[in-house]
């Protein structure tokens, strides 16, 4: 046996007992995870996402098989967020969510300003599985250039209105400050960021200093939460589990926001590119745990009853 066999050996041995830990330790405080991805590739019309090339994702990511990764370490509801821009798939992940009440909500896809938008909202929101819609840079979409268009702004205060929230989706400099343009038009929606750790953040200081300078802007409405998800990182084929690596960042993101506005999402399954679900959760379960027990608590599952106001399904579903 080689030295790199070896290694191979230790890392996986490290890894079990490090998922044993975190398994141990989430008994006591129940994971509501806030952004999950469902789709069946198997569907007789494809999905417009993953693509088949994706060796990783290409394959159903059903609620079942989510509960069987992530039963051993606690999680006991997830927020099942739209992962295709095709109207009618609002209707698919709502009916997998009835038929698994281990999803709690589903954040769906409508387009502000559209013809139809307050037809499909209305008739969409009387199901209550139905939390909000995710809008962002994603199938070809700019917030920033599409929230000035006729009806957007107005179309987003049907959404507060209805007490439903707003998802983004893929941050950076652009979509940040779009977010914040929204927020101070409709100061009363309630705002989810995706994915902030994982913000595409400039590299020139003038500009660097202006995201942060609109980032804490946005952060002062009471409104707007934030996932610390899509956090671990590979340098190289290495993946980084010392939280020390993490922590500048997610601590700049937690002292502007606060521990009463930050969500755990695992982004599962596109996640697996960069980690297993055990890796995922371990990286913020060892940051937080340094916060403590109120700290966690609200990271894994109080901010997110605030943020999507989803409703219990399941004995083992927290309450406030």
């Amino acid at each position: 046996m080689d030295r790199r066999e070896v290694l191979k050996i230790v890392a996986g041995v490290a890894l079990t007992r490090a998922a044993g830990v975190i398994a141990e330790a989430q008994r006591t405080i129940p994971i509501i995870d806030s952004h999950i991805h469902l789709f069946d590739t198997t569907r007789v019309a494809g999905v417009p996402w993953p693509p088949k090339t994706d060796e990783v994702l290409y394959k159903p990511a059903s609620p079942n098989r989510y509960e069987r990764i992530t039963r051993e370490f606690g999680v006991v509801g997830a927020i099942a967020v739209e992962a295709s821009p095709i109207e009618s798939d609002n209707d698919w992940v709502l009916k997998q969510a009835a038929e698994n009440p281990v999803i709690v909500g589903v954040v769906g896809n409508l387009v502000p300003g559209t013809p139809d938008f307050a037809r499909e909202l209305e008739r969409l929101h009387a199901n209550p599985l139905f939390v909000g819609i995710r809008y962002g840079n994603l199938w070809d979409r700019d917030l920033y250039a599409d929230a000035k268009k006729p009806g957007f702004i107005a179309d987003l205060r049907l959404l507060a209105a209805a007490g439903l929230e707003l998802d983004s989706a893929n941050p950076d400099a652009r979509l940040i400050e779009a977010i914040l343009a929204v927020s101070q038009q409709v100061p009363e929606l309630r705002i989810v960021i995706d994915h902030l750790p994982n913000a595409v953040i400039p590299a020139e200081p003038t500009a660097r200093r202006q995201y942060w300078t609109t980032l804490k802007s946005l952060s002062q409405n009471a409104g707007v939460f934030m996932k610390l998800s899509e956090v671990p990182v590979r340098v190289g084929n290495r993946l980084q589990t010392d939280p020390s690596f993490y922590r500048d960042r997610l601590d700049a993101l937690w002292d502007l926001f606060g521990e009463d506005r930050i969500l755990f999402g695992s982004d599962w399954p596109n996640s697996d590119h960069v980690a297993g679900y055990a890796e995922t959760l371990g990286i913020v379960h060892r940051y937080v745990s340094e916060k403590g027990a109120v700290a966690m608590e609200k990271y894994f599952w109080k901010n997110s009853i605030t943020a999507y106001r989803w409703r219990r399904r399941l004995p083992d579903q927290p309450v406030v």
